[in-house]
């Protein structure tokens, strides 16, 4: 029989992307990364913070390298799968990561 998948409601998913951000920005490599990827700069990041379509693209930035998925859920004390489950709680497509 397969895990159980959690449930995870709009809420701990926003706040799952705002620790990634909290990481991202706590990170010099991450966050030169996230600017450069993203087109965003750091007014961006100050103004459309709580925006659920910029949290979707924080989590869409985060899955796809395993390295910063498996940081950002050590650093939220979560499985790195429920990252995933938190990224489907926003709006646009979300990366296709698998552990």
């Amino acid at each position: 029989m397969p895990p159980k998948i959690p449930a995870l409601g709009r809420e701990a998913a926003e706040a799952l992307a705002l620790q990634a951000v909290i990481v991202i920005v706590g990170d010099d490599d991450l966050l030169l990364r996230f600017l450069s990827v993203t087109g965003c700069g750091a007014e961006d990041l100050r103004l459309r913070i709580g925006e659920p379509d910029f949290l979707g693209a924080v989590l869409d930035f985060v899955l796809e390298d395993d390295a910063t998925v498996q940081k950002v859920a050590d650093a939220a004390g979560v499985s790195p799968e429920t990252l995933a489950i938190a990224r489907s709680q926003f709006p646009g497509e979300s990366v296709d990561w698998t552990p």
